[in-house]
């Protein structure tokens, strides 16, 4: 099985995915730091969902030009990530109201958009992600994107570490942390953006948090988990990817189900936070609390 693998190494129109593949993954898991931790999962989820009304206008306006519809499932995602801190900032309603809220509106806009689009426009690979069919400008957006947004959360790593955990003190220590809020929006909208050909609108939610979720059970630092995290979403789009090759089965959600095995792997084995060493110790307690009930009847029955 080895040996079958490694055409995927050399063989010419896999170069694409798997380059697509590891910038993807690597992104993503560094990007998941921050969902998790800022418990981002609703709105990653609603923006990963926001792009379909963004796709549709743009099938309706220029057909299925790729570039459009990129443009298009953007600006949907950006209106509804920012629309969401603009109404959570400048009224009463809470930010995972108006998130719910926008997001309802927007799924539903681009369902009735789609019903008015020419029958048979194809955007299955938009919604579930064809990985194996990236084309040249796929891989250069990715690229783009990732040369981007790696630098800089590498750049404002410490100020949004100090905004995910103590936003009131990066306040009065001059961190701009509303300005941080859209910042991570918008970098969370162009992860998205790149995902979209590779594992879909559907499937890109896995990977924007599966790998954080995954190390937060082995770790407690955030640098560590910062680049462990990254190299985590590379390795499981890679290890998806071969997968895909394999069983014949569709690569965005092999790679989605590789980081499902190992954050079930980690749940229950995790050395420090894992299922199982929670029942062993609470089998433990219960032993000893026995024991130590058995000797205290045994002491009054010598009195």
């Amino acid at each position: 099985m080895a040996n079958g693998w490694l055409h995927l190494f050399y063989a010419q129109d896999m170069l694409r995915p798997l380059f697509a593949a590891i910038l993807i993954g690597f992104t993503n898991g560094v990007l998941s730091v921050f969902i998790v931790l800022r418990r981002l999962s609703l709105m990653a989820d609603a923006i990963s969902h926001s792009l379909l009304p963004g796709l549709a206008i743009a099938i309706l306006l220029f057909g299925l030009a790729p570039a459009t519809l990129v443009a298009g499932a953007f600006l949907a995602a950006l209106l509804v990530a920012l629309g969401t801190q603009i109404i959570a900032n400048s009224t009463r309603i809470k930010e995972d109201t108006a998130l719910g809220l926008l997001f309802a509106c927007a799924f539903s806009l681009g369902q009735a958009l789609l019903k008015l689009a020419p029958a048979h426009v194809g955007i299955s690979e938009y919604l579930f992600g064809n990985i194996l069919g990236l084309s040249d400008g796929d891989l250069y957006l990715t690229y783009g994107i990732t040369l981007l947004v790696l630098p800089l959360l590498v750049l404002f790593q410490r100020p949004l570490l100090l905004m995910l955990f103590e936003p009131s003190i990066a306040s009065t220590q001059g961190v701009p942390v509303r300005a941080l809020r859209y910042f991570l929006m918008v970098v969370l909208v162009l992860a998205m953006i790149s995902s979209l050909r590779a594992v879909g609108i559907i499937l890109a939610l896995g990977t924007l948090i599966g790998p954080a979720a995954t190390v937060y059970l082995f770790v407690d630092s955030f640098t560590v988990m910062f680049w462990v995290s990254g190299l985590l979403g590379a390795f499981a789009s890679l290890l998806g990817l071969l997968v895909s090759d394999w069983t014949d089965l569709p690569a965005g959600a092999c790679i989605v189900l590789v980081l499902g095995v190992l954050f079930l792997v980690s749940f229950l084995l995790s050395p420090r936070y894992g299922l199982l060493r929670r029942l062993r110790k609470g089998h433990l307690h219960a032993q000893s609390l026995a024991r130590w009930g058995g000797e205290g009847e045994s002491v009054k029955g010598d009195r």
